[in-house]
């Protein structure tokens, strides 16, 4: 299983119907996730205890993702063992694996991964984008400052969003926009 690279590697995780940009930890071959409590996402790992990374380079997908739930019909189940997973539908590649809470405190939760199966789908090039990288560290910014509103946070926000801007191109701009009204939204609701 070789999908993920050492480090920290962005991914859409999906869960029961549920899916979130994660990043799944790679050190040294082992692989971890660190969630927060109270999600969806925590509540479905801990519960099934598996968890789908997606692999996909949409960053519409990384900011929705962030923010709000996706309709049903974004999901296709694989089946693996006789257990039933479920992943996106559409995506280059994706990986299942088994989830085993490591252990706890107050506010998250570790995670230690076991490959299951991983397929590639539709493998492209992705060069490296400034602006898609700005965008999924503003949408990682900004699902803590809705929460707090930090100024720091919001400083790192319209750093990235500069940089989206100069960098991305019409799908980033995109992004950035639907950023932009989800940290509206927070703040007026």
């Amino acid at each position: 299983m070789g999908l993920l690279t050492e480090g920290i590697n962005e991914v859409i995780a999906t869960t029961d119907h549920n899916a979130a940009p994660m990043g799944i930890i790679n050190r040294g071959g082992s692989l971890h996730i660190v969630l927060f409590r109270g999600s969806h996402t925590a509540r479905n790992i801990v519960r099934d205890r598996w968890v789908v990374a997606n692999f996909i380079f949409d960053p519409v997908i990384y900011v929705k993702t962030a923010f709000d739930d996706l309709p049903p019909d974004a999901f296709a189940p694989e089946e693996i063992d006789g257990m039933t997973v479920c992943r996106l539908h559409d995506v280059e590649a994706w990986a299942a694996f088994a989830a085993d809470v490591e252990r706890s405190s107050e506010e998250t939760i570790i995670v230690r991964l076991t490959p299951l199966k991983e397929e590639v789908l539709d493998l492209q090039l992705h060069p490296v984008n400034r602006g898609f990288a700005s965008i999924v560290e503003a949408a990682v910014h900004a699902t803590r400052y809705v929460k707090n509103r930090d100024p720091w946070l919001g400083r790192l926000i319209e750093h990235h969003s500069t940089l989206a801007r100069k960098c991305g191109g019409s799908r980033e701009w995109e992004a950035l926009e639907l950023l932009d009204r989800y940290i509206a939204n927070q703040a007026s609701g």
